[in-house]
């Protein structure tokens, strides 16, 4: 009888483990088809749009210096996978912003830079993707780091090259700039393939300033960081934990809050470092 109640007792113990597997499983998928779900493939370039989305702030009200980087699902099927990044500056008392970003089309039809200074709409749309505030620093001291960011993007090492996995790519160039301008304290999402490609090493300090990274091509790597947490890297696919703000981290769903919180960051000053 006792071997009976053991058999019984094991197979209760099989099937939680199987409904555990499933429920983990499950809550996994659920972001990460809601990710899919919430993306088009089928926006034509020509047509998608670029018009602003609202959430920056406008330079004719406010006119103290201002960096934001801002990050938005990448053009058509690439966007399941990874968004596009970018920076925005605005010198105190300037009317409108300056925008720098790699653009892959710059290299194979625009004469071989990749790099994009403009002043474009900070906020714009990226062909139809609605952007987020990955980063936003005002006020007093800036100044000093938008000069910081305008010659490190201007030193890019790979203005003449791109490729979307596992990089250099627009990712590759805004983790470039954050490592050289800690100002920033810059956590770019999971979805930012690329952001672990490093020109010419294999270790680092991470995009927020705040530890360390291996990385081998972009394809295998570990990050530790006080404000990345912990991310491993598998042929660019970026899995990990958030433990300063909990979250976990996984492909194509990106960032996965375990307490609710806006998914824009808030404005800072360099006083709040």
């Amino acid at each position: 009888m006792s071997g009976l109640g053991y058999g019984k007792d094991r197979n209760i113990a099989t099937q939680l483990r199987f409904q555990f597997k499933r429920a983990i499983m499950f809550l996994l998928l659920v972001p990460v088809m809601s990710a899919m779900a919430g993306h088009s493939v089928v926006a034509d370039w020509r047509t998608a749009s670029r018009e602003p989305s609202g959430i920056a702030p406008d330079p004719m009200v406010e006119r103290d210096a201002i960096v934001q980087v801002y990050g938005a699902r990448a053009y058509n099927w690439r966007g399941y996978f990874g968004i596009h990044t970018w920076i925005a500056t605005k010198p105190t008392n300037a009317n409108r912003f300056t925008v720098y970003e790699v653009i892959g089309w710059r290299v194979r039809h625009g004469g071989g830079d990749a790099l994009s200074i403009s002043t474009r709409p900070a906020d714009a749309r990226w062909f139809g993707a609605e952007p987020e505030i990955l980063s936003d620093l005002r006020g007093p001291g800036v100044d000093a780091v938008i000069q910081k960011i305008d010659a490190i993007a201007r030193a890019y090492p790979h203005r003449g090259t791109y490729t979307v996995w596992p990089g250099p790519n627009s990712n590759t160039f805004t983790a470039f700039v954050a490592r050289n301008v800690p100002e920033l304290k810059l956590d770019l999402p999971p979805t930012a393939i690329g952001k672990d490609y490093l020109p010419g090493h294999v270790a680092a300090r991470t995009p927020s300033g705040t530890g360390w990274q291996v990385s081998l091509a972009g394809l295998l790597g570990v990050m530790v960081a006080a404000d990345e947490g912990v991310e491993m890297n598998l042929l660019g696919l970026t899995f990990g934990l958030d433990f300063q703000n909990p979250a976990l981290k996984l492909p194509l769903a990106g960032r996965i809050d375990l307490f609710p919180r806006s998914s824009s960051a808030s404005p800072r000053s360099l006083s709040d470092q």
